[in-house]
């Protein structure tokens, strides 16, 4: 069975780290890009970082600089850490199999999704 599957989400303080997972089962990300995404109540889903085959990057100018995104092939596995967190960081985050050059367009599979909150 192919399967993407988030973690690493929760409550953290405004300034707090989180380090998310998004791992896959039954396929090897190897030759895939991933995508993250996040999407907060009553907003629009928001690209936030993509993370291509050959482990080049982007991120959305809200979280650049703070958020870094990686690849453990190893592990089938990519990582997104997220520091100096802030509350409008608050949502669902999502991972999907992508195209970093048509991000947000080709997107394939996708995760359950993790929440994090970021609160005093």
């Amino acid at each position: 069975q192919v399967q993407l599957v988030e973690s690493g989400g929760g409550l953290v303080q405004p300034g707090g780290s989180l380090r998310l997972s998004c791992t896959a089962s039954g396929f090897t990300l190897e030759n895939f890009a991933i995508g993250w995404f996040r999407q907060a109540p009553g907003k629009e889903r928001e690209g936030v970082s993509c993370i291509s085959a050959r482990s080049s990057t982007l991120y959305a100018d809200s979280v650049k600089g703070r958020f870094t995104v990686s690849r453990d092939n190893a592990r089938n596995t990519v990582y997104l850490q997220m520091n100096n967190l802030q509350p409008e960081d608050t949502a669902v985050y999502y991972c999907a199999t992508t195209h970093c050059d048509h991000f947000g367009n080709y997107e394939g599979y996708w995760g359950q999704g993790t929440q994090v909150t970021v609160s005093s």
